[in-house]
């Protein structure tokens, strides 16, 4: 619409405004638009006072922009929810019913194309009419006076601003008369026009003719008729009173008196006017949804806003961008996929009750993205204690949830394995995984700088034991085999690559040390956020994308604000990757503990078998339990954790969960058909994408000699393995003929994989010869032999242990 000049008004463009008040004011005992005011006249105060003191006033009103609500959407454009502090939708003149125009020129200013700012008859009518009532039944604003009043109010962000918008006081009206005039002055009639319309409030919650058609009757503003136009326009004088939600017969009847004033002014015939009035109000109340609660996917509604309130490329401060959010009109699109989503929850909701003890989680990524399908946890968000609800989000990363998280077991033990490959160890690397073993921590080499661990581990396995290679130690989730594994990588790799891969550490050491050589057992606290980005991260060949929620966020105009694009840098070689995907499918093979759950055998919709890889995780003190599984094209990880009703952890051994008693917790039995019921719906759009086989290097490795360096200095040792092209690591001194400080042996000795790693052991010397025993007794050995595994060999220990002071896990 085209707008007047901005010039500023001068007091003597105000003064013929001013005389019509002071005669009004001196005349009648001025009453104007309903409001006793003592005006210039009573007051003794001459008409050209009353302008100079006007000079000190603002030049113009700065009306701004309207308040609108945000809308959420999914990936195909479907809402998810609201958010707002009022609840409005601009829309133009052009885009609200001619009839809905009429209706509330009719009733609150039929003169408002012949007047300016002030509408002298309206108000002598006003005065007349509230005289001949003893009381204010009739206001006599002009909707340009009406206008600046609603925006001084919305504006009024303090309680002091808020009653001086509403303060009823000579000062107040003068400065909405000098605002109204200046308004008049610089916009067209049709512009005031539209800015009332979606400006004023009309009851419930509904602010503007936008969403007030929404609310009441299901339309929008375009396509309201002539008693639903009636029935909004009575609304702007009370809107708590009239609201037809709560006083039907009150807004009946205030839409009559609309609907006969129409007839009155010929806007509309009497007949017509007559047969609306017959009929009833026609109400089809839409519940606005305002936030995440009431949402079709609460958590990833809660992520979502949480992720871009804290995002200051949108605004400098917390503030300002809670602002926008709310108050914006934006559009935010997502990546949320409503079948994933309703997929998750079904799942979640049929494994583990919302008054469980325990809760239950599931988040879906998408592979080469980052784009997040779903988020869905066991206790559904609300209020209710009793019921189980609860506005505590548990499967996000802290920084924008509620929880610390929850141990991971074995799944941790995936980031050892690519590590492992990454420097060289064949898959076909075979280690002997006793039982229990006793290691000694400073055997694990730390980051470079970082010093020693000291202390004894005690590991021992709950699934098989003896002598395994990558694949089946980790088939089978051998304990003793991973900490071997872990011996050879050190912790410095893994405890990087699992950073690097979206799993938030932020706790190498001291108090709660995450980089401990139980890390490959999971005794770091993650979300299923972080694992299903991570082990995306191996659906994609290596390449990680961090998580990617919202895809675009637009204006209410449609111009774009902000495009997310996703973020993901290569972590590990595509062969690498390729290596781990092959050993971890077999854990959905005959073998793997995912085979025995004949749900997690995926195929789509067209019968096809979608290849799949998993890794199960279960705490040896059984507080949680895992399973993190995902093909070339999504990835989900499911977790069930002990937790009371404020979240704290606990064991679930003895719960009553989904219905049942558990008696032993494990992550194949207990997550895995829960992972498997959602991926079963989820699956049925996924095309059948096989894995890439990784190279035969790989997975035998390139074998060389290993130099005899037995009798050497250890640094002389290190240097000539080191040329020979090995990673060399130093074990824990042993008993030896060799002299004291020279070394014993390497494991492995002979040949080995290039490129993996070489154990120095250090020679302690001879033990003390003993005295001669007596006859019939026996002598001990000389010498102490350790007992050497098969190809990487390690130190073993008879003594059954139960981890690193019980925070060792299996599965």
């Amino acid at each position: 619409m085209p707008n007047r000049p901005a010039d500023r008004v001068p007091a003597v463009q105000l003064l013929p405004h001013l005389g019509v008040m002071l005669a009004v004011a001196a005349v009648l005992g001025v009453v104007v638009a309903g409001l006793a005011i003592p005006f210039a006249g009573v007051a003794g105060i001459g008409a050209r006072n009353v302008a100079r003191s006007i000079e000190h006033l603002p030049e113009e009103l700065d009306t701004g922009e309207l308040a609108q609500r945000t809308r959420i959407v999914d990936s195909e454009g479907k809402l998810i929810t609201t958010l707002f502090d009022e609840n409005r939708v601009n829309r133009s003149l052009g885009q609200i019913s001619r009839v809905m125009v009429q209706a509330i020129v009719s009733i609150e200013d039929y003169r408002f194309y012949q007047h300016g700012a002030l509408d002298l008859k309206g108000t002598l009518r006003a005065f007349l009419t509230n005289q001949a009532n003893n009381g204010v039944v009739q206001g006599g604003s002009s909707i340009t006076q009406q206008l600046v009043k609603q925006t001084l109010l919305a504006q009024a962000t303090t309680p002091e601003e808020r009653k001086a918008a509403t303060d009823d006081s000579y000062a107040r009206k003068i400065k909405e008369l000098r605002y109204a005039i200046a308004l008049e002055q610089k916009y067209s009639k049709d512009w005031i026009l539209e800015r009332y319309l979606n400006t004023v409030y009309f009851g419930d919650g509904a602010h503007g003719v936008q969403a007030a058609a929404r609310h009441y009757f299901g339309v929008n503003a375009s396509k309201l008729n002539l008693t639903q136009a009636a029935t909004l326009a009575g609304l702007v004088k009370n809107p708590t009173g009239y609201d037809p939600t709560n006083a039907p017969d009150r807004a009946l009847a205030r839409r009559n008196v609309v609907l006969d004033r129409m007839a009155e002014l010929k806007v509309v015939s009497r007949q017509k006017a007559e047969e609306a009035k017959a009929s009833d109000l026609g109400l089809d109340v839409q519940k606005s949804q305002n936030g995440c609660v009431n949402s079709s996917a609460p958590f990833f509604c809660d992520y979502v806003v949480r992720r871009l309130l804290s995002d200051p490329t949108l605004a400098q401060t917390p503030e300002e961008r809670r602002k926008l959010l709310y108050s914006g009109g934006l559009t935010i699109k997502t990546t949320l996929r409503l079948g994933d989503q309703r997929a998750a929850d079904a799942s979640v909701e049929r494994h583990v009750h919302p008054t469980d003890q325990a809760i239950g989680g599931l988040a879906v990524v998408e592979p080469g993205t980052g784009n997040l399908f779903a988020l869905s946890q066991s206790r559904p968000m609300g209020r209710s204690k009793k019921k189980g609800q609860t506005y505590l989000n548990y499967v996000v990363p802290q920084e924008y949830g509620d929880s610390a998280g929850f141990q991971a077991g074995s799944t941790f033990k995936a980031f050892v394995l690519a590590s492992a490959v990454n420097q060289g160890i064949a898959l076909n690397t075979t280690i002997n995984a006793k039982r229990d073993m006793v290691f000694q921590q400073s055997d694990f080499a730390n980051c470079p700088g970082e010093g020693n661990f000291v202390g004894e581990w005690k590991v021992g396995n709950s699934t098989t034991s003896g002598i395994k290679n990558l694949y089946t130690g980790t088939r089978e989730s051998v304990n003793t085999f991973y900490a071997q594994l872990e011996m050879r990588t050190g912790l410095c790799d893994p405890f990087n690559l699992a950073k690097a891969m979206g799993i938030k550490l932020t706790q190498p050491t001291g108090p709660g040390a995450e980089r401990i050589p139980s890390f490959t057992l999971g005794v770091a606290n993650v979300s299923p956020l972080e694992m299903a980005e991570a082990y995306a991260t191996f659906g994609a060949r290596g390449l990680h994308c961090d998580t990617r929620p919202v895809t675009q966020i637009l204006d209410a105009n449609g111009n774009v604000v902000k495009n997310y694009e996703p973020s993901c840098q290569q972590v590990m070689t595509n062969g690498v990757a390729d290596a781990v995907n092959d050993v971890l499918r077999g854990v959905q093979e005959p073998g793997g503990f995912g085979y025995d759950i004949s749900r997690t055998d995926l195929s789509n919709a067209s019968g096809q078998r979608v290849p799949s890889a998993a890794k199960t995780g279960t705490t040896q003190d059984g507080k949680s339990v895992w399973y993190v599984g995902y093909s070339p094209q999504v990835a989900a990880a499911a977790m069930i954790a002990g937790a009371n009703s404020v979240g704290q952890p606990m064991g679930l051994k003895g719960q009553v969960i989904g219905g049942r008693l558990i008696q032993s917790a494990s992550g194949s039995g207990f997550a895995g058909p829960m992972w498997a019921d959602a991926m079963h719906e989820i699956d049925d759009r996924l095309d059948p994408i096989d894995f890439v086989k990784p190279p035969s290097d790989i997975v035998n490795g390139h074998k060389v000699d290993v130099p005899n360096v037995s009798g050497m200095s250890v640094d002389e040792a290190k240097r000539r393995l080191r040329d020979a092209g090995f990673n060399v690591s130093v074990a824990s001194s042993v008993r030896s003929p060799v002299r004291k400080g020279l070394v014993a042996y390497t494991s492995p000795s002979g040949t080995a994989v290039e490129k993996s790693v070489v154990l120095i052991y250090p020679s302690k010397g001879q033990p003390k010869k003993r005295k001669k025993r007596s006859a019939g007794t026996e002598a001990p050995a000389t010498a102490e032999i350790p007992d050497l595994d098969v190809d990487f060999g390690g130190p073993g220990d008879d003594d059954a242990g139960d981890g690193n002071n019980g925070r060792g896990n299996d599965d």
